[in-house]
């Protein structure tokens, strides 16, 4: 007789293999799927307003129909522990995709964590939802000599 037994009804059933011990689901089940957006190796320079496509024009944006995104997760591996400064930035656009408004929201910016030879993880927005249309991604050095950035940013459903 099994140590282990569960209550069916109103009697005590052995857990067997024809009767398993039942799992009850606490809570709702959430299937979330994902998307590779962008993978790019990208040479970080001193160069301002330059973002991971290694573009300049500061009305570009690096990701464009993201709006069935939830977050976007951007994945990245510094050869180099050079002082690097990174911003991101977002925007809405209208059904034809031009942007509601001019400029962009920043949504983060700060000085990209990690070593050299190290990964890193940064979610986009880092908290909340996002679902914006449009993504910038920006990153230059402020000391140490030119680098290699490999990024892949994936989208969130």
């Amino acid at each position: 007789m099994s140590l282990i037994g569960w209550l069916k009804g109103n009697r005590l059933v052995d857990v067997t293999a024809q009767d398993p011990l039942p799992v009850q689901q606490q809570g709702a089940i959430t299937t979330r799927t994902a998307d590779t957006l962008l993978i790019f190796a990208t040479t970080v320079t001193t160069t301002t307003n330059r973002d991971l496509m290694e573009n300049t024009n500061t009305e570009t944006p690096t990701l464009d129909n993201c709006g069935q995104y939830r977050k976007l997760v951007w994945f990245y591996f510094r050869a180099s522990d050079a002082a690097t400064t990174y911003r991101i930035l977002a925007r809405a656009t209208d059904i034809a995709g031009a942007p509601l408004g001019a400029g962009w929201q920043e949504l983060a910016s700060g000085t990209l964590p990690g070593d050299a030879n190290s990964w890193g993880r940064i979610e986009i927005p880092a908290s909340n939802d996002g679902y914006y249309d449009q993504y910038r991604i920006e990153v230059w050095r402020t000391a140490g000599s030119n680098y290699t950035l490999a990024s892949k940013v994936i989208g969130v459903r």
